[in-house]
């Protein structure tokens, strides 16, 4: 059975652009407490299932839920931290991590040149 895809429209670029780096950042961390287990700190399977609906995704099964849970989770604990759901949010925008690598880029030139003098 072929899984359906999910549409996906970019808003991290926009908002970006419109919010600066600390007001993007400040964004993502609204969004973790959105969908965050209250108790827990962190985003489980649970929470994320009974708070998909305030991103729209309240069609997805929960092997997609769990796929997403999967994706995003670094330390292996079967839950989203901040930190891991901020990384993943702009992991998944293609266009920001364009961004962020140019940032990056000219960051470590400005490191280089200033050692330079």
């Amino acid at each position: 059975m072929a899984q359906k895809a999910v549409d996906f429209e970019d808003f991290l670029p926009l908002m970006a652009d419109k919010l600066g780096e600390e007001g993007l950042m400040g964004e993502l961390c609204n969004g973790f407490s959105l969908l965050m287990d209250r108790e827990k700190g962190v985003i489980t399977f649970e929470s994320l299932k009974r708070n998909s609906a305030l991103l729209g995704l309240q069609d997805l099964k929960d092997d997609e839920l769990r796929s997403m849970l999967r994706e995003g989770d670094l330390d292996g604990d079967e839950c989203l931290n901040q930190m891991e759901f901020c990384t993943l949010m702009v992991r998944l925008s293609p266009d920001l991590m364009e961004e962020s690598k140019r940032w990056l880029e000219e960051a470590v030139e400005q490191e280089f040149m200033d050692l330079m003098r």
